[in-house]
């Protein structure tokens, strides 16, 4: 961090590296629309290169980051009025192109993932945003409080419903 903030803006393509499919994922859970969530992405990443020097080091960069992505991704669903969250995902593309019975593993987990995605995607906006944050992203709920602004018990009382969703969705998985 101090070599970014001296100037060296080399070291600042290593955390672009490092965070963009987290940040990409956050802003498309959002937003919805993967055009979007680039722009935002890369808006975040701008943003945060050009706010640097107020990174202070409390927290985790990513907690950090993640807050920024969360502002702007929420201020352009606002500005755009969008309504529901849509994840896009070529899941019949994936069957159709025929894999041997060696990789029935892995067909398996794929579909279990997809499944998963549709049950979240399912659920209200802050909710899935949260299991995201939370499950997906492996945030604690001290970081996801710090990045939406909601308090602890808060998120555990929609952590605790959105899993009582996603279980009655993917029974069936069981």
């Amino acid at each position: 961090m101090d070599k970014i903030k001296s100037g060296e803006r080399s070291f600042y393509s290593f955390l672009v590296d490092r965070y963009k499919d987290m940040v990409y994922a956050i802003a498309l859970k959002i937003l919805g629309d993967p055009e979007d969530a680039g722009d935002a992405a890369q808006e975040c990443f701008i943003k945060a290169f050009s706010q640097i020097h107020q990174f202070k080091g409390n927290a985790k960069f990513s907690t950090w980051l993640y807050t920024i992505i969360y502002r702007i991704a929420v201020s352009k669903l606002k500005e755009n009025k969008i309504a529901t969250v849509t994840i896009t995902e070529d899941h019949h593309n994936y069957y159709a192109s025929g894999h041997s019975e060696n990789q029935s593993e892995q067909l398996q987990a794929k579909q279990t993932q997809y499944y998963v995605r549709c049950a979240i995607k399912k659920l209200p906006y802050m909710e899935g945003l949260l299991v995201t944050l939370h499950y997906i992203n492996d945030l604690s709920i001290r970081e996801v409080g710090e990045i939406t602004g909601l308090s602890m018990s808060n998120i555990k009382i929609k952590l605790f419903r959105a899993r009582k969703k996603l279980e009655r969705d993917l029974t069936f998985l069981l």
